[in-house]
């Protein structure tokens, strides 16, 4: 039986690094080309659905007016809110001509679904390169547009932005959040480097107004309640229509949240999307995950039992060696170092919350957005 064990052990190293090797490999060592400023901009519709978020549309909505970009709108969507978000919409955009404001009322067909007043929000826009955030996002830079819309090309159209969440200091909680965030991006700019792009993350997403619709918009999965961004980015993305972008004007940083029952309800609506991904997706991401518990947890027992330890703690090791430095390039890429020394903490920490949220879905599903 230890025997079997121990080859299981030795089987889910080789997984990890063919992971590590092939896949994630191609985003740590990826030489982003410069590029060059375009003689001109495309118009840019900016993108904001809120609800129920007046402080932050106050905290950040004048970082997206401050934009240096010569020509912009932004669609500013009031999904039902119950707060003045509203009132504080139509106080930014008395002083601003760029601002439209959409106003959704609760439809009882798309009650609580932000997909619906999204594609409101999206008809209402002038202009045909659409660029995503929310309202508790605040741009890193006044080039922040400017960075995402000049990705845009004739057969790239869709451009995957990376939104990170701010540091609270001595926080583990935190911690465990924005390495979360890491890892996540770690894979799916890794997927869309190697021709199988399946997501982004609307807080920072753009594409052509074609692709939402040529696809119908969200209609094949509207009654979802998540995946606005990557339940509809799994089914317009391809091999050559996608860029990704992680240069440090690119970036928006969230407020991330501050209690461990927030971020768990939080994740719970996030993840519920991913079993509708398409099956190479889910086959490559759940084996990476199962991969990852089944290291550490067979690593711990045998470490304990101290069955063969030599060998157990040599491969773990070289498992740990690989990981460290293909993450450690991509935290720098990402402009996020001060993570790379608890990886082994976060990572284990990370697979016991995830295993945890598995656990609470299978029994229910998370409702509405917000």
């Amino acid at each position: 039986m230890l025997i079997l064990l121990l080859y299981i052990y030795i089987a889910v190293v080789v997984i990890q690094l063919l992971f590590f090797l092939l896949i994630f490999r191609t985003f740590a060592f990826h030489k982003e080309m410069q590029s060059s400023i375009p003689d001109s901009f495309p118009p840019v519709s900016v993108i904001i659905c809120a609800k129920n978020e007046a402080q932050n549309l106050k905290d950040n909505l004048p970082s997206v007016l401050n934009q240096e970009y010569p020509e912009f709108q932004i669609i500013l969507i009031n999904d039902a809110s119950s707060d003045n978000t509203l009132e504080v919409m139509k106080a930014f955009a008395k002083g601003d001509s760029r601002i439209k404001i959409v106003d959704v009322e609760n439809a009882e067909a798309f009650w609580g679904n932000k997909k619906y007043a999204l594609t409101l929000g999206i008809k209402a826009s002038k202009y045909n390169h659409l660029l995503f955030t929310d309202a508790d996002c605040h741009t890193n830079s006044n080039l922040w547009i400017q960075e995402m819309a000049k990705k845009f090309t004739r057969k790239e159209t869709i451009i995957l932005g990376y939104g990170p969440y701010k540091k609270i200091k001595k926080s583990f909680l935190n911690a465990l959040i924005r390495f979360e965030t890491l890892i996540t991006a770690i894979q799916y700019f890794s997927y869309a480097r190697i021709g199988i792009p399946y997501m982004g993350v609307g807080r920072n997403l753009a594409y052509h107004k074609s692709e939402f619709f040529n696809n119908k918009g969200y209609i094949n999965h509207m009654n979802i309640k998540s995946g606005d961004d990557d339940l509809f980015i799994k089914e317009v993305a391809k091999k050559d229509n996608v860029a990704i972008n992680y240069s440090f004007n690119s970036i928006v940083y969230s407020n991330p949240k501050e209690s461990f029952k927030d971020w768990f309800l939080q994740k719970r609506r996030h993840i519920s999307t991913a079993t509708h991904y398409k099956f190479y997706h889910k086959f490559l991401l759940g084996i990476f995950y199962l991969s990852s518990f089944l290291f550490w947890s067979l690593f711990i027992f045998l470490l304990i039992i101290k069955f063969n330890w030599i060998t157990v703690i040599s491969l773990a090791l070289l498992r740990i060696l690989i990981q460290y430095i293909i993450f450690v390039k991509s935290f720098r890429k990402l402009h996020e170092n001060s993570l790379s020394l608890y990886i082994p903490l976060l990572e284990l920490s990370l697979i016991v919350f995830q295993f945890a949220i598995f656990i609470v879905n299978s029994i229910s599903k998370p409702t509405y957005w917000k």
